[in-house]
């Protein structure tokens, strides 16, 4: 009876490609499954239990490569995901790309060759050539959080471009007429939509770009200080940054220039991160559903891996909520909170 060696020297082939076609077509280049199941047509090759034990539905692997694990954010939706993938019996593995689209790319080569089932991604560059390689073989793959329009695979997102609109319409409802928004909208995706969101309802408002390029805390800190250092003038009284790390860093700046949050800056951040609600003044913040986020992702992934040719994608979008805290509404004090009616709709 002919090996799987034989089919791989056959086709031309390692062994390891001929059990990948067997399991997991869609990791094979179209031309080297043609190859493989001609090979197994011609020697009448016939796979054993042993050479099908990673059949998906029986053994599922799943992989998860975030862009940055040092923001808390990825942190609560990797653990959602994980959460997810362990009540159904299905092994996890994370990556951190840290940033770096070279890095992104390495995670995704080392998934494959570890013939995960299936994989979820909160991509770095969304032209990455091993996402694309991933997605045009077919392969179970759900974009999280930063999603090009034109991918066709599963995606979960928040609406940004509401989210933006909670944090403008509730400035503008506590009497600011001069507001800085905290990003830069040429710079990401997330970035454009919430400043999108932002724009639409601030109106007459006078609003000024304080530029922050990335979501990371030191730059938040960079763009407080850029504040700070402004005449009282010309000092915007309140600040939208898009994330929360942004936020706790332009807090930490201001509050060293004596600058008092919110009676002479208020801010609004994003994510609603537990470092907010704890911060020396309490954040108010858009919040993203970071579990389910997560967990959402998983069980995309999980149905199409199941499903097979027969699954249809699913796009999933939740609708972020303004939880109100000191930093944005002086009349609540230090402790106060409240959280505003969720958004209809998911």
């Amino acid at each position: 009876m002919p090996t799987i060696r034989d089919v791989a020297q056959h086709a031309g082939v390692s062994a390891g490609t001929v059990s990948n076609v067997l399991n997991r077509p869609a990791y094979v280049a179209p031309d080297k499954r043609r190859r493989v199941r001609e090979a197994i047509a011609e020697l009448g090759y016939v796979p054993d239990a042993s050479a099908r034990q990673f059949r998906p539905g029986r053994q599922r692997t799943l992989g998860m490569v975030v862009v940055d694990l040092g923001n808390p954010f990825f942190v609560d939706v990797a653990l959602g995901a994980e959460s997810m993938a362990r009540e159904a019996g299905a092994a996890f593995v994370v990556c951190n790309s840290g940033e770096d689209a070279q890095r992104e790319e390495y995670n995704l080569d080392m998934l494959v060759q570890q013939r995960v089932h299936g994989v979820m991604i909160t991509p770095v560059d969304e032209q990455n050539p091993g996402l694309g390689a991933l997605l045009e073989r077919g392969a179970p793959v759900v974009l999280l959080d930063r999603v090009a329009g034109d991918r066709s695979c599963c995606s979960v997102v928040t609406n940004d471009v509401h989210g933006g609109r909670l944090a403008g319409r509730h400035l503008v409802e506590q009497g600011h007429r001069h507001i800085g928004f905290v990003g830069d909208p040429d710079s990401s995706r997330q970035m454009a939509d919430r400043h999108e969101g932002f724009a639409e309802v601030t109106g007459s408002t006078r609003c000024e770009t304080v530029r922050a390029s990335d979501f990371k805390l030191e730059t938040g800190r960079a763009a407080g200080r850029t504040v700070a250092e402004m005449a009282p003038s010309e000092r915007p009284t309140a600040l939208f940054c898009v994330n929360d790390l942004l936020a706790i860093g332009a807090l930490q700046e201001l509050t060293r220039h004596g600058v008092r949050v919110p009676e002479d800056v208020a801010i609004v951040g994003y994510d609603d991160l537990v470092w907010a609600g704890a911060a020396a003044v309490p954040i108010s913040s858009v919040r993203q559903p970071r579990d389910q986020l997560g967990r959402t992702a998983t069980r995309l992934v999980l149905a199409e891996i199941d499903q097979g040719a027969m699954h249809q994608h699913e796009h999933v979008v939740f609708q972020p909520d303004l939880v109100v805290r000191a930093s944005s509404d002086h009349r609540r004090g230090s402790g106060g909170a409240r959280r505003e009616p969720a958004a209809a709709g998911r």
